[in-house]
Parts: structure tokens; C-alpha cells; sequence
């Protein structure tokens, strides 16, 4: 009976480091997303190298390439448009009575939006600008960033922690505090 005392000692423990850790690296990663961002304002720098305290370099830490996308948001507007501009691009089937824009016209227009990064295209034989109805470019996903370790990264980190040199008691000061909190 004593082991399993001991797994449920050491599994309780576990998991109330593990959320305070969890909890800890969430607020770490607002922070750094922040200053990521403020980076790439100020600089147009979009990475940053994360080295120990004796400077060997661990991981590097970048913001990724969020080019926009171009995506249609309201179907109808756009068919509207789509009929009245380019009718051979429209398809009728009878059954249902449904009227589409035929897909590969579609992907070649927001191809071309993806390409300007605006709701519009140009067409080259007249020179005209459309702005496309019921289109947008939004950024591809939700801002945030990555962590590439370097080859033996995790190792270094493991051994600077085992040696003492990483201060942990400030990395995690903030989880420490708050692992007794309830959830």
C-alpha cells in the first residue's frame, strides 16, 4: 500500500507544478507575443534568439510570415456581382434551380485578391479596377508565434537547470505563488 501512497504523493505534486507551469508559459506567451509585435513595429525584426545565461544560444523565437487571405463572406453579394461582370463564370443546374459561380473562377479571384491584398481585381485588358462585393483579405490566423529549438536545445536547458544557472525561482515566481489557488 505504500507505493501507491507515494504515486498519488508525487502525481498530486505533479499536476499542481504541471498547472502552475501551464499557467506560467500563458502569461509568458502574451508577453512575448506583445514584445514580438512591438519588435517587428519598431525594427522589422520578426525573431529573437533565447540563450542561456552564459549566452549559448537554445531556441529562436519568431513571429511567422501572416500574410493576408482572401476569403468571400457573403455568398449572394458576390454571385450578384459575379452574374452581372462575368456571366460566363456562372453555372445553373435545374435541379434545385441553383446558380453558382464555377469554382475554378473563384479560386483565380481570390488568387488575384491574395495578390493585390485588397477585395479587388484588375482586369488587364481593360485596365479597370473592381472592388469584389461581399470579399475580404484578412491576416491567414490569430497572431502568435513559435519556438524552435535549437538541435540539443532541451538538453542544454535540462543541464543549465540541473546546474543551477537558470533561476527558476524567478521563471516561475508568479506559478509558484499561485499553485495553491483553487481552480
Amino acid at each position: 500500500m505504500s507505493d501507491i501512497k507515494h504515486l498519488a504523493q508525487v502525481e498530486a505534486t505533479l499536476k499542481a507544478l504541471a498547472d502552475a507551469v501551464d499557467d506560467r508559459l500563458k502569461e509568458v506567451r502574451a508577453s512575448m507575443q506583445a514584445e514580438l509585435e512591438t519588435l517587428r513595429t519598431d525594427t522589422g525584426a520578426t525573431s529573437i534568439t533565447a540563450a542561456l545565461p552564459d549566452g549559448t544560444a537554445v531556441a529562436t523565437i519568431s513571429l511567422p510570415k501572416n500574410t493576408p487571405t482572401a476569403a468571400i463572406d457573403d455568398q449572394e453579394a458576390f454571385l450578384q456581382w459575379a452574374i452581372e461582370n462575368a456571366p460566363t463564370e456562372i453555372e445553373r443546374t435545374f435541379v434545385g434551380f441553383v446558380t453558382t459561380v464555377r469554382p475554378a473562377y473563384v479560386k483565380k479571384i481570390l488568387a488575384e485578391m491574395d495578390a493585390a491584398g485588397a477585395p479587388q481585381i484588375c482586369d488587364v485588358e481593360t485596365g479597370v479596377v473592381w472592388k469584389i462585393p461581399g470579399a475580404s483579405v484578412r491576416p491567414r490566423r490569430a497572431s502568435s508565434h513559435s519556438v524552435r529549438f535549437k538541435t540539443n536545445g532541451k538538453d542544454l536547458i535540462g543541464a543549465a537547470w540541473r546546474n543551477g544557472q537558470l533561476g527558476l525561482d524567478t521563471i516561475m515566481t508568479a506559478a509558484i505563488e499561485t499553485a495553491g489557488d483553487e481552480k
